[in-house]
């Protein structure tokens, strides 16, 4: 009882965990089974397949024209064409031919028709005349004849039996995956069926009391189960087959029932949450009492993914994954996708990587291997048409880390890839060569990349861009830090609203001789609250404010440092808020989230009484306003990249009129 104590609280390092949850698994394919050629797409072959019929199976022409022997056009020339007497069978596509083409003889035929005995080539309608029912010293009165104007070598434009696939030839191997090309050959040969390895099936348990089906309506402290449908997704991505996910209570009871049921019917369990050591965690309990050899590591020295639990029981694998999606994901690719892709007959995949530069210092944790999250951005030139493709110039991508922690649902379906970071280093430095792992096999770079101050009408003009044709992505980091990736070249646009507190002006006095900027739009900046709070109903800006930091049960949002609503922010309370020059800070200050809507979602949802938005999203919310100021938001282009394709597309975005319309029906003004 002590050792397995010990095996619980023992944090080792990643690849000893992987070599002790592989040592206890079988890890074989499941077993074949045979399937109809219609449900056959992504499995994979269990046995090899050989052809039982030649491919084609019949001589067949590959034009419209004249099947004939290729020595009858000897030296024939346009102006000196040799002539055939043409048969009076016209072989169309299906038809079994009924005559035999001798030496001075021609038949029609059609692509795809069979050759009829005798010829040994076609010559195609272009290169031809016909010359119907004349008297001819050679051939007799009423014979039409054919004027052939191309002289042919043997086979030309026939495709002979068994030249794409001869019978008893190997066409496919056991280990391949079946996509649309390898079903079309299967076809082909006039298979119906396929042997396959069995798809491993895979039980999803998630728990706690918190946990809500999607579709459900929400409620304070509760949660949606995430975890499952992108479990669920990811096992289907890999060949296996999920079961009905379930959810269980924080009830032991309940769960090691669950937990029972999942092991007579699946070839992996999985359980998400309750892998930490909490005494509401349950699942490591239920996990703990396997055989087997049961659990083989409960903490992995890895960041995100702790405290993930490795387990297993007669050769099947028990994976208890943390409850936080970017950690579920996380620890379910590294430990749980090569498992369920060797059960399934599957090759190991080798991820695709590509070297990029790290946009920012890191600072790491040391002892604990970490996976950071990365996006990538496009450097330099992109090309003739604007399109990256990943491989322009020297330059290399620059990867921003995305920073929004283990809980985070979009974090990892926004990134397209991750730095693995040895857990003996501390520190990776601004401008360090990386190399990032890609999470999708065809992550491709976007056409656009803008970085910079969040803005709902950024949203609307970059969905007009994608449907325009080009990829396009957004970071929301804040005006200066967008500012900046545009002067080093790491983005191609950055929305700013900068105000320079000396002139009065938005942001033209932040550029540099290499920075221009393309006009964009004017947006109010203002408080919000719900209505209906005495504290804010009725009273001017400076009232409701000061009343508000009066009260310290009034809790504020704020917003990330370097955003240019950080700025209006802190001008507030450098006005309104005794002690701020000295450090003080009110209720709230901490809150810092990225975006205008979630500065909203916090305050209409009661988590803040009050916060800085733009009015287009504070009316979307349904919540008070008080106007601030009156803003731009511009964009800043470094002048060598403003002839780019994708930067002038996304201008003619802007430029639109149909777009304009809609931007003002949204709220915003355009001069």
């Amino acid at each position: 009882m002590a050792s397995d104590q010990q095996q619980f609280l023992d944090v080792i390092d990643r690849d000893e965990a992987e070599r002790r949850f592989r040592a206890a698994l079988q890890l074989d394919p499941l077993g074949e089974e045979q399937t109809a050629l219609d449900a056959a797409l992504g499995r994979v072959l269990s046995r090899m397949v050989a052809s039982t019929v030649d491919v084609p199976s019949f001589d067949r022409s590959n034009v419209d024209g004249f099947a004939l022997r290729a020595d009858d056009t000897h030296g024939a020339t346009e102006e000196r064409p040799r002539r055939v007497r043409l048969l009076g069978q016209s072989i169309a596509t299906g038809v079994q031919p009924n005559c035999v083409v001798a030496s001075g003889m021609a038949c029609p035929i059609a692509t795809g028709g069979m050759i009829p005995r005798g010829a040994d080539a076609v010559v195609m309608v272009e290169h031809v005349d016909v010359e119907a029912d004349r008297n001819d010293v050679q051939y007799g009165e009423g014979v039409s004849t054919l004027l052939a104007r191309k002289a042919l070598t043997a086979g030309a434009n026939i495709a002979f039996a068994g030249s794409d696939i001869a019978a008893g030839e190997i066409i496919l191997r056991a280990g391949e995956l079946l996509t649309s090309r390898e079903t079309g050959v299967l076809a082909a040969i006039g298979a119906d069926r396929a042997w396959v390895w069995r798809r491993p099936k895979v039980a999803i348990i998630s728990t706690g009391d918190e946990i809500i089906a999607p579709g459900e309506a929400m409620r304070p402290a509760m949660v949606y189960d995430s975890n499952s449908r992108i479990l669920s997704d990811a096992v289907r991505e890999l060949g296996g087959e999920p079961l009905a996910p379930v959810v269980i209570r924080d009830d032991l009871a309940a769960l090691e029932a669950a937990l029972s049921s999942a092991l007579a019917a699946a070839d992996v369990v999985l359980l998400s949450g309750g892998t930490s050591k909490g005494e509401g965690d349950l699942c490591y309990r239920a996990v703990a009492k396997l055989r087997d050899p049961g659990i083989v590591a409960h903490g992995v020295a890895l960041k995100p993914g702790k405290p993930i639990c490795l387990a297993a029981t007669a050769g099947k694998p028990v994976v208890v994954l943390p409850g936080f999606p970017t950690s579920a994901i996380f620890t379910f690719h590294e430990f749980v996708a090569p498992v369920i892709r060797r059960l399934g007959g599957r090759r190991d995949e080798q991820a695709g990587q590509v070297t990029a530069r790290l946009a920012i210092r890191v600072n790491s944790e040391i002892g604990r291997t970490e996976y950071l999250l990365v996006s990538l951005s496009p450097s330099g030139d992109a090309g003739g048409d604007g399109r990256n493709d990943g491989h322009s110039g020297d330059n290399l991508p620059a990867a921003f880390p995305m920073g929004k922690g283990s809980g985070s649902v979009t974090t990892f379906s926004r990134a397209d890839g991750f730095i693995t970071i040895d857990r003996h280093r501390e520190i990776v430095a601004a401008d360090s060569v990386v190399s990032v792992r890609l999470l999708g096999r065809d992550t491709a770079l976007a056409d656009l990349c803008v970085i910079g101050s969040h803005c709902v009408g950024l949203d609307v003009l970059l969905a007009h861009l994608d449907r325009r044709g080009w990829r396009s992505k957004a970071l929301a980091v804040g005006s200066t830090a967008g500012l900046e990736a545009v002067r080093r070249g790491q983005c191609d646009v950055a929305g700013i609203h900068l105000l320079d507190p000396d002139t009065g002006e938005y942001n033209r006095p932040f550029l540099s001789p290499d920075v221009m900027l393309i006009d964009g739009y004017r947006r109010m900046q203002g408080v919000v609250f719900r209505r209906g709070d005495a504290r804010f109903d009725g009273r001017s800006l400076d009232e409701a404010v000061a009343s508000a930091l009066a009260d310290v049960d009034c809790l504020m949002v704020n917003r990330n440092q370097g955003s240019g609503t950080r700025v209006l922010i802190d001008r507030l309370l450098a006005q309104h808020f005794d002690g701020f020059a000295d450090g003080e800070r009110p209720s709230g200050y901490a809150n810092q989230p990225r975006s205008h809507n979630a500065v909203a979602a916090a305050v209409a949802q009661g988590r803040a009484d009050w916060g800085v938005t733009i009015e287009t999203v504070a009316r979307a919310a349904g919540l008070g306003f008080l106007q601030l100021t009156d803003e731009r938001y511009d964009f800043a282009v470094r002048t060598d990249r403003a002839a780019r394709p994708a930067v002038r597309a996304f201008s003619e975005v802007l430029g639109d009129p149909v777009v304009r319309d809609e931007l003002r029906a949204m709220g915003f003004r355009l001069e």
